[in-house]
């Protein structure tokens, strides 16, 4: 049985710590999932495929971790207490009891997803899957897609309520827009500067050796007749060797490139892997998010690169808030 790494770190602080500690283990991206070991037989690896999906960031990350646990066993009493719960089965169970006291008048026929807060533990979110009497691996994996858009969508919402903690730079985006002909929607925790026609974005906060989010902005005109993916990646290394702390070099060996449209416009992405020069002071790297936009009121082609420095974290999170940012690009018309 594969037991997951958060569990492992953490089994020693769950035995031993006091009996009314009340504060929920584990983050929103750790789930302990807890249903019949015959069922879980049969549905784990449709479980693990859905609800771990995996994407690249310096490599394949998973962006949730599903555990499982046989509830009947005493070992439940302690997992129960982690942020982020997941129950399975027909609600009839004694382990559910707890739960189903908090979720008065279920209407509806199963197979469904129901949620409540904090039952065992502060600030938790337990997630049930209420399963017919019979056919329950396959009404278990119905809802399984559904549940997966479930737990993303909130913990994108959590990310983002995360990076705007410090508040909105709306006084930024309004000043972006008069001087420079774009805007962007940044936290009010991030730092700029401009030098010619770049404009540099960043918040290494709360160390840099720690974690970098930076973001630049610059142009080009007249607009070309269309947007190469290679001569876009040589204006990133143009811009990264004259304006970045350190140059950049790429690796493709996973790239994610193709044409989108944003706000109408025409506009292309590459994501991949950056690092640091061979003749640089220290080796880093991470993920990078580069936007092409064409802008055909102004006659410029906006080239937006994002990237990421975190090294012995996981970065789905803050992918999630470089995304946003990006996506708040305007092209002022």
């Amino acid at each position: 049985m594969r037991i997951a790494t958060f569990i492992v770190a953490t089994l020693f602080s769950l035995f031993t710590a006091a009996c009314d500690r009340t504060g929920a283990f584990g983050d929103a991206t750790s789930i302990v999932a807890a249903m019949d070991p015959g069922l879980w037989s049969q549905v784990e690896n449709d479980v693990y495929s859905t609800l771990e999906p995996t994407i690249q960031t310096v490599r394949d990350e998973r962006t949730f971790t599903v555990t499982f646990q046989d509830p009947t066993e005493e070992l439940w009493g302690r997992l129960r207490q982690f942020k982020q719960l997941l129950l399975v089965g027909t609600g009839e169970e004694d382990w559910m009891a707890d739960v189903m006291g908090r979720l008065d008048d279920v209407a509806g026929t199963p197979p469904q997803i129901l949620q409540v807060r904090d039952v065992w533990a502060r600030a938790q979110s337990v997630t049930v899957i209420l399963l017919p009497e019979s056919g329950q691996p396959d009404a278990l994996r119905s809802q399984l897609g559904p549940l997966h858009e479930l737990y993303d969508s909130q913990y994108r919402s959590l990310a983002l309520s995360r990076m705007f903690i410090s508040g909105r730079d709306s006084a930024l985006a309004d000043t972006l827009s008069r001087e420079a002909g774009f805007s962007l929607l940044l936290p009010d925790v991030y730092y700029w500067d401009r030098t010619d026609s770049v404009y540099l974005f960043r918040n290494d906060n709360p160390d840099p050796s720690e974690l970098i989010r930076q973001v630049a902005v610059t142009w080009r005109t007249p607009l070309p007749a269309e947007l190469d993916g290679e001569e876009l990646l040589a204006w990133r290394a143009e811009l990264a060797g004259q304006y970045y702390a350190e140059p950049q070099v790429v690796d493709l060996a996973h790239v994610k490139a193709g044409p989108f449209s944003h706000e109408g416009w025409s506009a292309y992405q590459i994501q991949a892997v950056w690092q640091n020069a061979p003749e640089a002071n220290w080796p880093a790297g991470g993920p990078f998010i580069l936007w092409a936009l064409a802008c055909p009121a102004q006659d410029r082609l906006y080239l937006l690169d994002s990237w990421l420095y975190a090294p012995g974290r996981e970065k789905y999170q803050y992918m999630i808030q470089l995304e946003t940012i990006l996506g708040s690009f305007r092209c002022e018309t």
